[in-house]
């Protein structure tokens, strides 16, 4: 089974995208600067996030401060504005503790956090001191932090804050008087302060905007923007971009197509998008994804890593690798492993351009652990299937509409011995497309490609006893006892009449009572009212 959490190794071949991104951070003519990194749901923004922060340390370790916010785990706990400038503020202050002209800087802009959170700013205002889109909101004051606020500060947070008062004197007091373009001003020139005095670029990374409601999402952008966005500070923004212009739409009521648009343009300088990944990038991670999982050396599926990295970095000229490669770079212990290897060769073209796929790393990777769950079921019961049966059903699955797979799982269960003859005429039609598209039913034909693919993976199912699948596959679709006598219909309708039975008679009723058999006739038909049988 495989992790469902972001990586920090490479397996997608993102490096490259990651070392551009970080000289955009680390360039001086750049700064300051933003970053958006974009991408939907599952295709790696947060892995590429790793890798891009994993490269700054490698190249300039001592001269950058890396800060990673996490937007989702303040929504409902505090203003998102307030929970990035605390977040940040106290970060300087870890920086700065031991540079005594500094120290007392940061435990200022520490403070002025504090008096920010409790003074509540109106969006309105300090989008017009600097030049942020309001889209006509009007004197609607949006997100006071002080209304906002449904929890405490830390204990050390409050320590921080109490300290800094007590060097700063009697500094704070009279600037809560100030009014809120002032407190924005006092907060941006102290922050600018104090990166210039640290001598180090700031870098933040703000993750998981896709998870927030729309006012948590617009209000941590208009903290880069309003109260972060100082000359030694650069942003890295991993966001789903359809999500966030749903975001803005929502928040600004009155906002049309085009200011949607804009704002999310006017506050990222350079988008990068995660990179589609096609058959090659697929098939390279199915493998390292059985690599990993298997009983392999870290050290040997490390070389196997940089292998197919340098492989596909050249895949504009060079072949891919093949079977035989992937299980010599790994060694003896590899060679267990070829069956799996097969597998993800054989699959990895519909994963990568299947409508419901569509190469999203993250859903290969459930649907992989989808495959190894079942596998370890079906062994566990002496079940006749292999892995890579199980897959072809998963990806099945996976790949069309509610309809299609009833009616797959509807074909096994009537026929006997699970052996649906469609199935073996179908594969036997597949070098005439013509007729193996009329020759499918009318749920299957909405998929028409899919299918001639699918039919055409190896195992061929013609000849195979398909119900230990749908055994496996009964959170999909309810696992009937099926007689070869009775149809799909004709058994729900003698279910529901044992059911109204057992009603009657206070008890269970067997098939053969209700159809006036012997119960020798009817042995292992029997029917349980309001329950699945087996199979």
């Amino acid at each position: 089974m495989w992790s469902d959490v972001e990586t920090q190794d490479d397996y997608l071949n993102y490096l490259e995208v990651a070392e551009v991104v970080s000289e955009i951070l680390l360039s001086p003519a750049m700064r300051p600067v933003s970053v958006g990194v974009f991408g939907t749901w599952g295709t790696g923004k947060s892995s590429l996030l790793n890798l891009i922060e994993a490269d700054l340390e490698r190249r300039a370790k001592k001269d950058v401060i890396v800060i990673r916010f996490d937007a989702w785990l303040y929504q409902g706990f505090d203003d998102a504005r307030a929970a990035l400038m605390d977040v940040i503020a106290r970060k300087l202050y870890d920086e700065a503790k031991e540079d005594a002209g500094a120290k007392g800087l940061a435990l200022k802009l520490l403070a002025r956090v504090d008096v920010v959170r409790s003074l509540g700013l109106a969006v309105e205002i300090g989008a017009a001191a600097f030049g942020v889109p309001t889209f006509g909101v009007g004197s609607r004051v949006v997100g006071a932090i002080g209304n906002y606020l449904s929890g405490t500060p830390e204990e050390e947070d409050a320590k921080a804050i109490a300290e800094g008062k007590k060097e700063l004197g009697g500094l704070i007091k009279p600037e809560k008087k100030q009014t809120p373009p002032e407190q924005i001003d006092a907060f941006r020139a102290d922050f600018g302060q104090l990166l210039t005095d640290l001598g180090k670029t700031l870098v933040v990374f703000v993750d998981n905007l896709d998870r927030c409601l729309p006012g948590q999402t617009i209000h941590t952008l208009e903290a880069v923007r309003l109260f972060l966005f100082m000359g030694n500070s650069a942003f890295v923004v991993a966001a789903d971009e359809d999500m966030v212009r749903h975001s803005v739409s929502q928040h600004f009521k009155d906002a049309d197509s085009r200011h949607v648009k804009d704002y999310l343009d006017k506050l990222i300088q350079v988008p990068v998008r995660v990179p589609r990944l096609g058959v090659a990038e697929i098939r390279g991670y199915l493998f390292m994804l059985f690599a990993n999982g298997g009983e392999i050396d870290k050290a040997d599926v490390e070389k196997l890593r940089a292998r197919l990295e340098t492989n596909l970095r050249l895949s504009w000229k060079e072949p891919p690798l093949s079977i035989d490669d992937v299980v010599a770079v790994l060694g003896d212990k590899g060679k267990a492993l070829r069956n799996s290897f097969d597998v993800a060769d054989r699959i990895a073209a519909l994963l990568a351009n299947a409508p419901l796929v569509d190469g999203n790393p993250r859903i290969v990777k459930r649907m992989l652990n989808v495959v190894r769950l079942r596998s370890r079921i079906a062994e566990r019961r002496g079940m006749p299937v292999d892995e890579q049966m199980v897959a072809k059903f998963a990806l099945f699955e996976r790949c069309v509409g509610s309809a299609a797979i009833a009616k797959m799982y509807s074909l096994i269960n009537e026929a006997p011995s699970g052996k649906p003859k469609l199935i073996a005429d179908l594969e036997k039609l597949l070098d005439d497309h013509r007729k193996f598209s009329d020759a499918f039913p009318e749920e299957w034909k909405p998929d028409a490609s899919f299918h001639i693919e699918w039919f055409a993976l190896n195992p061929p199912l013609g000849d195979v006893d398909l119900r230990p699948l749908v055994y496996l596959s009964r959170e999909v679709t309810p696992v009937r006892t099926q007689s070869a006598e009775l149809s799909q219909s004709a058994a729900q309708a003698a279910a529901r009449l044992c059911a109204e039975h057992a009603q009657q008679l206070g008890g269970a009723s067997s098939l053969s009572s209700l159809m006036g058999r012997r119960p020798s006739e009817t042995q292992g038909r029997r029917c349980e009212a309001g329950s699945e049988g087996s199979v």
